[in-house]
């Protein structure tokens, strides 16, 4: 574990330790685990995707959507073709490790904690780099609902 992941919330903080403890092909087959477990979007957005942002920097179509609750609760949905399980993975990686925390969690998440997955080395840059993205407008939609 790197010096950074102290902070990370517990929940990423051991999505981080899965990916670290697993050689790194396998890292791989782990991303597409996140990319399977990934929620279908509710029908309030599945029939209004209007209402979903999408991530240009993501090479493959993404959009998402933050709601905050009263009480500051976080709630991430994701919408990602099957084709495209990096993307996917991204997301579902993101949604486990986020949705249902406080939107003081989500804010203090490190916008560079995608290096501690170890995916360096197995994915491209620019697809790590929509990682960040999707991650920067999740921070973006949490302070523009504070606001």
């Amino acid at each position: 574990m790197t010096a950074g992941a102290s902070t990370l919330n517990p929940r990423l903080q051991e999505i981080a330790a899965d990916f670290s403890a697993v050689p790194g092909t396998q890292r791989l087959q782990l991303l597409l685990e996140f990319s399977e477990e990934l929620p279908a979007l509710p029908a309030r957005y599945a029939e209004h995707q209007d209402l979903l942002e999408r991530v240009p920097e993501c090479q493959s179509p993404l959009f998402l959507a933050v709601e905050l609750d009263d009480d500051g609760t976080v709630h991430l949905f994701f919408d990602a073709p099957l084709e495209a399980p990096t993307t996917r993975g991204f997301a579902g990686i993101l949604h486990a490790g986020l949705d249902g925390l406080s939107a003081d969690e989500v804010l203090a998440t490190p916008g560079e904690f995608s290096s501690q997955l170890g995916l360096q080395d197995l994915v491209s840059p620019l697809r790590l780099r929509g990682l960040a993205a999707m991650l920067a407008r999740i921070k973006r939609q949490i302070r523009d609902r504070q606001a």
